[in-house]
């Protein structure tokens, strides 16, 4: 196989694979061993973040953009009049090791197309991952697509030599996936995350007693929802991601606002992407529920279907219950502090720590770095001053939006002196 033809694989399926954002390598822990390539402790995906802010990378392509289903919102349908290519497992094998050794990645991210069926399909990811962790000796991170349908054999030796897997619900809705993929069945997405969940808490209780039981997928599996392309609310959205998590143990639940792809009756129309203010809405939505503490009720429900694209879900929540306000700031306990908007977790320890040695005043909350901005309409705390006089949640909104853009203004301007 010439280097121009590989090359045009790379450019055709790393292209096909940019649709899919849900992968994260956060909780693998796998170190390097027997001499061997690469460590995954710490390491992560392509133009992400880990937790202690560095970007890294990942090779994300795809094994083949041929596929036997013609999903409406998928841009490898097989009705899609597009550029198709498919890699031989050790092509693939070979361009892990040859970015690797380039300093180009850190790992390996590996989807698919599914083509002739969900297992021959899934032995061929699962056939990559085993030959770069037994014949290479590869160390680095590796995350696979799990494939919808795959038996549950084929799921297992994937969790043995894989960080992550993950299983894209798609949509998320069981009456939208049947509108837009009639093929598919909602069944075949969650009993691959079954297995793995299964798999998983198993391997963990036998570690605890065996310790040579091997690690079966450490960094956990990951999900993503398609936003956009049918009429589910917010509340639907996220109602849905509360149960994957609950009941798969979901490490993370992506969402990806829609981006039209192919003209189709059942979906929105050329030009009508979903608005990434949506997706970043979703996003602190989802935070507020991992580490909050927050209930999904709270946030959404019949009288609040969606989130409000001009305020963060918090400072939402907060103008719909100003009765649980002012708070203490010297008094009030962690899960009351929390529901601050404009103080996030880090400066809720950070308050906890410091009142057991003094009365907080506003001189003391700024230094901690809470967004004051914000903030100051819903604590008191030893200047016993309080901003908010009463208002109205409609009125109160307005102010802070105000006062939210001139922050943003002054800084900005700062920015521009800086450069001038």
């Amino acid at each position: 196989m010439s280097f121009e033809r590989i090359r045009e694989k790379l450019n055709i399926l790393a292209d096909a694979a940019k649709y899919d954002v849900s992968c994260s390598s956060s909780g693998s822990k796998r170190a390097n061993k027997n001499g061997g390539l690469g460590n995954s402790s710490g390491m992560g995906i392509c133009h992400s973040y880990t937790e202690d802010g560095r970007c890294i990378s990942l090779l994300k392509v795809l094994l083949t953009n041929y596929c036997i289903f013609d999903c409406a919102y998928c841009v490898t349908r097989k009705s899609n009049d597009i550029k198709r290519a498919a890699f031989k497992i050790q092509e693939v094998v070979d361009l892990t090791i040859s970015f690797y050794r380039r300093n180009y990645i850190e790992g390996l991210f590996l989807s698919s197309g599914i083509f002739k069926s969900p297992d021959y399909t899934m032995e061929r990811l699962v056939a990559v991952a085993r030959q770069l962790r037994l014949k290479e000796n590869f160390n680095g991170y590796i995350h696979l697509k799990s494939i919808p349908g795959a038996s549950d054999e084929l799921m297992y030796e994937a969790g043995l030599y894989a960080d992550r897997l993950s299983v894209n619900i798609e949509i998320p809705t069981i009456s939208g996936l049947q509108l837009l993929a009639p093929d598919k069945r909602h069944e075949d997405f969650t009993k691959p995350m079954l297995k793995v969940k299964n798999e998983i808490v198993r391997h963990r209780a036998e570690k605890k007693v065996i310790r040579s039981t091997p690690t079966y997928a450490p960094a956990g599996q990951s999900t993503q929802m398609i936003v956009g392309a049918t009429g589910e609310s917010d509340k639907d959205i996220m109602y849905a991601a509360t149960h994957y998590y609950s009941e798969y143990r979901m490490k993370r639940v992506y969402y990806s606002g829609y981006v039209p792809v192919a003209e189709d009756s059942r979906l929105p129309s050329i030009g009508s992407q979903v608005p990434m203010l949506r997706e970043n809405r979703l996003y602190q939505t989802d935070w507020l529920l991992r580490f909050y503490g927050f209930d999904v009720r709270e946030l959404l429900n019949k009288q609040h279907p969606n989130l409000d694209m001009e305020v963060d879900p918090k400072l939402g929540w907060a103008l719909r219950n100003l009765h649980h306000f002012p708070v203490d700031i010297n008094t009030a306990d962690k899960r009351l502090l929390a529901r601050v908007p404009g103080i996030g977790m880090q400066s809720v320890h950070r308050i906890l720590k410091a009142r057991q040695y003094r009365q907080l005043s506003w001189e003391h909350l700024k230094k901690i770095g809470i967004a004051l901005n914000r903030a100051q309409y819903f604590i008191v705390c030893n200047s016993r001053h309080w901003q908010r006089k009463d208002l109205e949640p409609e009125t109160l909104k307005g102010l802070i939006i105000k006062n939210s853009q001139g922050k943003f203004r002054q800084h900005y301007s700062s920015q521009l002196r800086l450069f001038n």
